[in-house]
């Protein structure tokens, strides 16, 4: 029989774990709250101190263009030193790697592009980053490419350059493997059975230089890399990869008009933080991208190197770099395409 003294007695056994869980549950809330307060707190405040911006390719290229500009516009209105560190090649993943070990505390940002998370992870063996160490926090900008040849190979058309390719093959250069000119570079060679043998340089900047000074026969590279050479008469444009001809060189075909559809390709440029990044601070740097971005004279620089503002922001923007991996995934599965 169940008495009323073992029922007290039971109320005083459970009492003490009660009690202790309780106490553990209050400090907890507190501890939770007194953790989103300074979370809050950290994202008002910053930026305390310099920031330190990854470009995960070379000087000069497109994804260093932007960042330092961006940089330049973020140094004016906050107050505190925005500092680009270069760190390229493996198409991105040094770069990328390093931001991705970063501390999630502001003073890291990451610029670089898209095929990095969605062309990468399928062609490396193995990766120094999982996607999900990162968050983007805007789609900032989108750029064509251009296929563009060296003058001495003697080729003005892309036709002409296909051609040359079935009969002797080509060297084609890019910003390296896993980037928009080595897909694009795959693509063409199983589309149209030219021999094209990819030439991996660590940036679009490099890759153009080579193409310059003769040591491939071409290229698909950023267009911003190529516009001063093609208006200097110093490489040959054959075709863009954009839907649109592109305003800066309204001569030059895109490879849709020429019956390469499938060449079609853009490459989109981004800023990501730590995946640790607290949610107050991730809003913080996003609000101050988001003012930057009305800059005239930043819009101005983007337009002048043909990049086109997208301000892409929070799950807009991961779900963008999701579809694109899924087809590219696709086409890499379809071309075969792989590191050589």
């Amino acid at each position: 029989m169940f008495s009323l003294f073992q029922a007290t007695h039971a109320t005083h056994a459970l009492r003490g774990p009660l009690l202790r869980a309780g106490l553990a549950l209050l400090l907890g809330l507190g501890s939770g709250a007194g953790a989103r307060a300074d979370a809050a707190a950290d994202a008002a405040a910053w930026p305390a101190k310099p920031v330190r911006i990854v470009v995960a390719f070379a000087p000069a290229g497109a994804a260093d263009i932007l960042a330092r500009s961006l940089g330049e516009v973020l140094q004016r209105e906050l107050k505190q030193p925005f500092v680009v560190d270069n760190r390229p090649g493996a198409g991105g993943n040094i770069g990328t790697d390093n931001a991705a070990k970063a501390p999630g505390d502001g003073y890291t940002l990451l610029v670089g592009i898209d095929t990095t998370f969605t062309v990468n992870p399928f062609i490396y063996k193995s990766m120094p980053f999982k996607g999900t160490d990162l968050r983007p926090v805007m789609m900032i900008a989108s750029q064509g490419m251009m296929v563009a040849v060296n003058p001495r190979t003697g080729l003005r058309t892309l036709d002409q350059f296909i051609a040359q390719g079935k009969r002797s093959g080509l060297t084609l250069g890019s910003a390296g493997y896993g980037t928009p000119g080595h897909l694009a570079s795959a693509i063409l060679t199983h589309a149209t059975g030219a021999k094209v043998s990819h030439v991996p340089y660590k940036g679009n900047a490099p890759a153009s230089t080579a193409v310059l000074a003769g040591e491939v026969d071409g290229g698909i590279i950023s267009s911003s890399a190529m516009l001063g050479q093609v208006a200097a008469g110093k490489v040959v444009p054959l075709a863009v990869t954009t839907r649109q001809r592109n305003p800066l060189v309204p001569g030059v075909p895109t490879v849709g008009e020429l019956g390469h559809k499938d060449l079609e390709q853009e490459v989109l440029f981004a800023l990501w933080v730590p995946a640790a990044t607290p949610e107050p601070l991730v809003a913080r740097i996003q609000s101050a991208l988001e003012k930057a971005m009305k800059d005239p004279a930043l819009r101005e620089r983007m337009r002048a190197n043909d990049l086109f503002y997208e301000g892409l922001t929070g799950p807009a923007a991961a779900e963008r770099i999701q579809a694109l991996a899924d087809r590219y995934r696709t086409v890499i599965q379809s071309t075969g395409m792989k590191m050589e």
